[in-house]
């Protein structure tokens, strides 16, 4: 059977007389769909969603879209992205550095790019007007700033290609866009060329960052000396680079792009077919030899099918293909997707998932693969009902490994083509969800913001370009019929960025001679087409409650249990011989185990304490194999060590400013204290009104006591211990404290989180709660106390619920002309607490001599350092091995890439704008959310 007459039965449709040959796998899947959806949207029991509700979802998405794109021009337009706690635009060199996610930023109105095809598909074509008109006035692109390869390719190229799609299609129906005579076309051109010097090495993989102005190889450059590229990197460039070589007929684009993956595919490792996750750009050599479906290789897999997709060559498709078999093979393991070796892909490489992996449950949807994308995606929505949304990252047993959300789009994706693919209508009640805990949790009066730590609902000042550019876009169209669009979705094709290239694209300017080359690496036949064009016999095996019967397993997979399967190397050797000896189940008093490390290589060392110290020396194990067994036992037991040492610290806190007109949705994150009152234990947490103490520094008995007594002192660090700080306002009667950092410009963005030590005596004398915040952080309440002479504070375990009954009442006092006259003793109140800020105090101490001690509350104890010669592991209980535990706690406390920049000292206060200007047109936000909270009842 030829392929094209597979497709055409599998499809259950013939040629389309109307389109030439690139339509037909697109549409026939298209086809297979929407008979899908027909399937179940019939079954018993199903409790289909009214269409009234559903369009009321759909206008609860565009409410939320105008929120945080009207904010973005307000308050941060022409800077890359918004800042939504601080109400300002984030340009780089302006704010302390992210580290590489800054990389992302280049001084080109990114958010303003990542959104144009956005308002288009949200029928905002005014908007989308006015926007195309200012990124053709205002966008520069030759800026002398060092820039992603990646992410400016699939951002900004990918952004001005969609907004390219759109306009042409708009400017064809003849209503709008009249005047576009291809401006961001000639835009995208001139970008792709000034990323075009990164493909200078000899293997045809990019550098990693290039300079807008100056490229890769110039003195000024100030980049070209890396040697390492993550997969995905090299390997997501074939879309918006074969697009803008159609567009254009200029071919070295595309050229370039096929070459890198190229590079890939025959650098893959030939045994399982899987691929690394960096790569050398100049050898070719595997850096990184762990590999998954997440980060660094995700966007790799989806691009070599949609690019079949997208250009009709029938060699990504058998590329893919393969990949994904290896995929199935050893990596998946339902409902989990765990990383593995690439050389021995038998073993897992680690015991934890990262968020990214969320977009792959959509692309076995594409690739017709229903049942697993279906057991993943319940998983991951078990989890985002556990812990709001959807953490970096989380352990097999499902608890927080990293607990930052930036508000990633990749499960709403899934979750739409999930949809699309069945039509059950559990998918929009999913979608329900995820569109209330963004209103609940993550909703600010500018925006909204990135949360910091998804355990305690803290928020991080930042909402990526991505946030409009995907999240919105896939929640719209979850809801919405094909009457209430304007162009017909399925004529596109989305990108990584969910930017929109149309499918006509395939039989335009072909300057690029297709060859196929996988062929020359991997013997194929017919079962590499498998799944290509599903229909609905295939995907739902006449039950229309198919979908529902795989999910139902796992519905309870994170609360009630913790998922251990059968490893790869037990289920495929059976009685052969055993597997090697894992981290998790080591026992020191097993004689066998301690021969198997013996063979490995490891020496294991009693201590005078009772633990015992495991090195490794790679030279005396029985054989290379074993050598490496024994390498990747010591790092899986340093993960356990370094495990077991941070669940013994405590986790962050929350400071929640809870008075008007905040109600609860400015969550700061907070470092605890090793004394005082535990805020786990007290689920209600301490709410009071703060008042800054004097002397500021808290270091000798407090002279405003009347101030302070009955509520939340805010003093200095600096000039004592914490624990005299919290002696002194205790018993000056304060119920709490913050200390806030003296260290100006800090924040929880950029530095790990702390906790405060005691100061080596008894502290059980100390009752009261104690919380630290670094100067920025600590610089929102100040402000607040500036505007308001009453700011009320919660301190807890983590955020609670924002205070309606009180946002109510204050409606109703507004209406009353109340709040003119708040202003006032406002403003009254600015001056005695500027008094109090202002009070001389002594020299600042450094970080050396300050008396002050900062535990990290999430560091390692220790750095261990793994080689092919030695190999060390901090010493380990002897009597049992260490194991994670099973719990339905998350007391993992967060971890952090983070990179400080000591000695940037940023002024804050100069760049926050006045609350007042900011709470200016709160009272219609707050009137907008209450009427959509109304229309949910």
């Amino acid at each position: 059977m030829s392929r094209a007459a597979g497709c055409q039965g599998g499809g259950g449709g013939g040629d389309d007389d109307r389109g030439p040959r690139w339509r037909r796998p697109w549409k026939l899947l298209a086809l297979g769909l929407l008979s899908a959806s027909s399937v179940l949207a019939a079954a018993p029991g199903a409790g289909a969603m009214s269409k009234e509700e559903k369009r009321q979802l759909g206008n609860q998405v565009l409410e939320m879209f105008d929120h945080a794109y009207s904010n973005y021009m307000e308050h941060a337009y022409p800077a890359d992205e918004l800042m939504p706690l601080t109400c300002r635009g984030r340009v780089r060199g302006q704010e302390p550095s992210r580290g590489d996610v800054d990389d992302a930023l280049g001084k080109f109105s990114l958010t303003l790019i990542d959104t144009l095809d956005t308002l288009v598909v949200l029928n905002k074509t005014k908007e989308f007007e006015e926007a195309v008109k200012k990124v053709i006035k205002d966008v520069n692109l030759d800026n002398d700033i060092v820039v992603s390869v990646f992410e400016t390719n699939i951002r900004v190229l990918g952004g001005l290609l969609g907004g390219h799609s759109v306009a042409i299609m708009l400017k064809e129906k003849g209503e709008y866009m009249q005047w576009y005579n291809g401006e961001l076309l000639h835009m995208a051109k001139e970008l792709g060329y000034k990323l075009l010097p990164a493909f200078n090495t000899t293997s045809g993989l990019p550098y990693p960052r290039v300079n807008l102005k100056f490229g890769v190889r110039h003195p000024e450059a100030r980049t070209g000396t890396e040697t390492d590229t993550c997969t995905a990197c090299a390997g997501t460039l074939i879309l918006e680079f074969a697009a803008l070589s159609r567009f254009t007929g200029t071919s070295i684009f595309e050229e370039y792009a096929r070459k890198a993956l190229d590079f890939i595919w025959e650098k893959r490792q030939r045994s399982s077919n899987l691929v690394g996750v960096t790569i050398n750009i100049h050898t070719g050599d595997w850096v990184r030899k762990d590999s998954g479906v997440g980060a660094g290789i995700d966007s790799y897999y989806e691009y070599l099918l949609k690019a079949y997709v997208l250009l009709g060559d029938d060699s990504f498709l058998e590329r893919f293909n393969t990949h994904y078999n290896a995929i199935m093979r050893y990596i998946s393991q339902p409902p989990l997707l765990l990383d593995v070796h690439i050389h021995k892909p038998m073993l897992n490489a680690r015991t934890w998932m990262d968020s990214l992996l969320a977009f792959f449950p959509g692309l076995q949807v594409l690739k017709g693969d229903i049942r697993p994308a279906i057991e993943t995606h319940e998983m991951l929505y078990q989890v985002i009902k556990k812990h709001n949304f959807l953490p970096e990252a989380f352990t097999t047993d499902f608890r927080v490994h990293w607990a930052q959300h930036p508000l990633r789009p990749e499960f709403a994706e899934s979750t739409y083509f999930l949809y699309k693919a069945t039509g059950d209508p559990y998918y929009l009640e999913v979608g329900k969800t995820l569109i209330e805990n963004l209103n609940k949790y993550a909703r600010v009066p500018c925006g909204f913001a990135a949360m910091k730590d998804v355990r305690t609902g803290s928020h991080e000042d930042r909402m990526d370009s991505f946030f409009l550019a995907e999240m919105f876009k896939y929640l719209y169209l979850l809801f919405a019929d094909k009457e209430d669009m304007i162009f017909d979705i399925e004529d596109y094709i989305f990108t990584t960025e969910a930017h929109l290239l149309p499918l006509w694209l395939s039989t335009t300017n072909q300057t690029v001679a297709k060859k196929n080359t996988t062929t020359e690496y991997t013997e194929l036949d017919d079962s590499n087409f498998d799944w290509t064009c599903p229909n609905t016999q295939i995907l739902f095996p006449n039950d229309p409650m198919f979908a529902q019967s795989i999910r139902e397993p796992l519905k309870n997979v994170v609360d009630k249990s913790c998922p251990r399967g059968i490893s790869r190397a037990e289920e495929s050797l059976g009685s052969g011989p055993k597997p090697p000896l894992r981290a998790r189940d080591f026992m020191a008093s097993n004689p066998e185990h301690l021969e198997i490390l013996k063979k490995m290589g490891v020496s294991l060392i009693h201590l005078k304490d009772g633990r015992v110290q495991l090195v490794q020396h790679a030279v005396q194990a029985a054989s290379s194999l074993d050598a490496e067994d024994g390498l990747r036992f010591m790092q899986e037991m340093i993960e356990l060590s370094s495990q077991q040492q941070k669940e013994q610290q405590l986790p962050p806190r929350a400071v929640q400013i809870v008075s008007h007109p905040f109600f609860g949705r400015v969550v700061l994150t907070a470092g605890p204290a090793q004394f005082g009152m535990d805020l786990s234990k007290h689920k209600a947490g301490t709410r009071g009104f703060v008042a800054t103490i004097k002397p500021y520094n808290g270091c000798s008995e407090i002279t405003n006591p009347e101030a302070v007594k009955e509520k939340i002192a805010l003093m200095q660090r600096g000039q004592c211990m914490f624990a005299e700080k919290a002696r002194n306002i205790q018993k000056a009667g304060a119920i709490g404290g913050i200390v806030i950092d003296d260290n100006e410009g800090s924040s929880s963005d950029t530095a790990p989180l702390f906790q405060m030590a005691g100061d080596g005596k008894n502290t059980d004398d100390i009752t009261i709660p104690m919380l630290f915040l670094f100067n920025k952080e600590g610089n929102i309440i100040l402000d607040a106390i500036r505007e308001y002479e009453a700011v009320e504070v919660l301190l807890s375990d983590k955020a609670k619920d924002r205070d309606l009954e009180m946002e109510n009442m204050d409606q109703k006092l507004s209406e009353n002309d109340s709040h003119k006259q708040n202003s006032e003793e406002a403003t009254s109140a600015f001056q005695d607490v500027g008094e109090v800020s202002e009070e001389p105090e002594e020299e600042e101490s450094s970080d050396v001599t300050d008396p002050d001690s900062l535990s990290p509350a999430n560091a390692d104890s220790d750095s261990v350092s793994i080689s092919n010669q030695d190999s060390y592991v901090p010493g380990t209980d002897e009597a049992s091995a260490p194991e994670p535990a099973c719990t339905q706690g998350d007391n993992q406390p967060q971890e952090q890439k983070t990179e400080t920049e000591s000695n940037s000292k940023v002024n804050w206060d100069n760049k926050v704008q006045p609350m007042e200007s900011i709470l200016a047109d709160w009272n219609e936000d707050i009137e907008a959310f209450e009427m959509m909270e109304k229309d949910e009842l």
